[in-house]
């Protein structure tokens, strides 16, 4: 499920990426928070600690559900194409979708779950349409591997290639709302992305949302 390889655990459990920190922060203390593709339990370990939440995960990767378990995290294996399914509607208060989104066979589907399985969805991608990506395409003609997209065309787990301007149009189809979003750029500076949606779909290296249902 996990895009990214897994990692251990960081010893200084606040050295977490920004893109994380990002996420941690759009989450209130005390909340009820599952982590969906959670891998070596890295978010869900801080935001356990320094956030104070009742956290849950679930990972499709043995290695990584051994590493939660180890560090004494509530993560149980399963796969979130088939399982979303079986939570109940509500039953958290954030549902986290981090670095994954693009390796779900359903993206629209898993997208609906999160946001009836929590009163809000936060939601983390990288995104296919950043400058660098597009250039390498173009003078070279082959899939570009970087410290964002690691791996070679046959071996990633990335079936969706999904852009910024992409994800902003799902949402507007299927009546989602907005409620921050943030781009990374080239140094990991995270930025709001603001009224500049193209700037933001041609410079920005990730992204991440707060999301929530209409009405």
């Amino acid at each position: 499920m996990l895009p990214l390889r897994v990692k251990s655990m960081p010893a200084d459990r606040k050295g977490i990426r920004v893109d994380l920190q990002l996420v941690a922060d759009m989450i209130e203390p005390g909340t009820r928070v599952l982590d969906v593709g959670c891998g070596d339990g890295t978010l869900l370990d801080y935001l356990v600690h320094f956030r104070q939440v009742d956290g849950r995960g679930l990972e499709l990767s043995p290695d990584g559900v051994h590493a939660c378990i180890s560090a004494g995290l509530p993560v149980i294996q399963g796969d979130a194409d088939t399982d979303l399914k079986d939570y109940p509607d509500d039953a958290y208060d954030y549902v986290v979708l981090s670095q994954t989104l693009q390796a779900m066979y359903a993206p629209k589907a898993v997208l609906t779950h999160l946001l009836r399985i929590g009163r809000r969805a936060i939601i983390s991608f990288p995104n296919f349409a950043y400058w660098r990506v597009r250039l390498y395409l173009f003078l070279w003609g082959r899939m570009p591997r970087n410290e964002t997209l690691p791996y070679t065309w046959y071996e990633t787990p990335n079936i969706h290639f999904c852009s910024i301007l992409d994800f902003l149009e799902l949402c507007r189809e299927m009546g989602i709302v907005i409620e921050r979003s943030h781009v990374l750029d080239s140094w990991g500076v995270p930025r709001m992305m603001g009224r500049s949606r193209f700037l933001a779909n041609l410079f920005g290296v990730q992204a991440v949302f707060l999301l929530r249902k209409s009405g």
